[in-house]
């Protein structure tokens, strides 16, 4: 992967316009779709799968996602752009505000929305919450029923009935994002329901996400992975230092920042053994996907309420 000139993640594919796509222009499709869901409904490891390429960091840890990250995948002559969402729950803080009301503004403004359920959690409060929001905007939606590799036949078809008595979804699609089963189909539907019009990204563009901000997404994956049951989710990192060296490798300096001593500590890890090993990760990751050597350098720091900092919440896209 490499960086386009907004600083977009883009594919190796070259940059030169197909003569087939110039002759089909008239018949392009774009649009939005707009996945919506409980936290860790599992909708960035679909939006993984839909684009082919990872452009969303995935975790074990409730409420991952904390921004809207537009990926885009091409079928045929429609170019869908998905918004990976922010998990909707009942928020406590204002971050967990933002990140509802961010979640909400992505599917306010979709061509398509889809719900996705983890199937393993039913129709609990929490989707029973997301559908009355659905009812409350007047949006129309498609259901995605996801891990159906975890549940057997006769009760997903039972969980489909109900989620469909509970709201009159257009569409119902059964899937494992992790896997792959079913989301060729969802992908094709989703294609066909693309709105007239000229396409809204180059072709080989994955993202809209800056590599900056990708790039201490990768870093913050990597340290819930390694921290999931120790650290609290109040954690960020931000990349402070992006440098192109004349060898052709990145210099990349990345700020951790935590709300209490006691976290840095565990972040640091003892002799700095974990932030080492979190490093090396998120090194190795970024090199592989940028195609280039990465120097990485992580920094920890605390901050206690950086999580209320509106300059914080706006460059996460969390606020105008």
């Amino acid at each position: 992967m490499s960086e386009n000139e907004n600083g977009a993640l883009e594919s190796r594919v070259g940059r030169e316009e197909p003569e087939s796509r110039k002759r089909d222009e008239a018949r392009t499709r774009c649009g939005f779709v707009a996945i919506i869901g409980a936290p860790n409904a599992g909708k960035s490891t679909l939006i993984n799968n839909l684009v082919g390429a990872k452009v969303s960091i995935v975790t074990h840890k409730v409420q991952t996602t904390r921004t809207r990250v537009r990926a885009v995948a091409i079928v045929g002559d429609s170019q869908i752009v998905f918004v990976d969402t922010p998990g909707i729950f009942r928020p406590k803080r204002r971050l967990d505000e933002a990140m509802v009301e961010a979640a909400w503004g992505g599917a306010a403004d979709a061509d398509v929305v889809a719900l996705l359920v983890d199937v393993r959690r039913g129709l609990d409060e929490e989707n029973e919450r997301i559908i009355r929001g659905l009812e409350k905007t007047g949006r129309k939606a498609i259901l995605v029923l996801n891990k159906i590799d975890l549940i057997e036949r006769p009760k997903l078809l039972e969980l489909a009935d109900a989620f469909n008595k509970a709201f009159p979804f257009e569409a119902t699609f059964m899937v494992s994002a992790l896997k792959g089963d079913g989301v060729e189909d969802l992908k094709r539907y989703l294609a066909d329901r693309m709105p007239p019009g000229p396409w809204l990204y180059p072709e080989d563009q994955l993202s809209d996400l800056p590599l900056r901000l990708l790039a201490a997404e990768i870093t913050r994956e990597k340290l819930y992975l390694r921290l999931h049951d120790e650290l609290p989710y109040a954690s960020h990192v931000e990349t402070e230092l992006w440098e192109e060296r004349p060898d052709g490798s990145i210099r990349i300096e990345q700020v951790i920042y935590v709300q209490r001593d006691s976290q840095k500590k565990i972040v640091i890890g003892k002799g700095g053994q974990t932030i080492k090993a979190i490093g090396k990760a998120a090194r190795e990751e970024l090199s592989a996907m940028l195609g280039r050597k990465v120097h990485l350098f992580l920094f920890v720091k605390v901050r206690e309420h950086w999580d209320r900092d509106p300059e914080r919440l706006r460059n996460l896209g969390l606020l105008e």
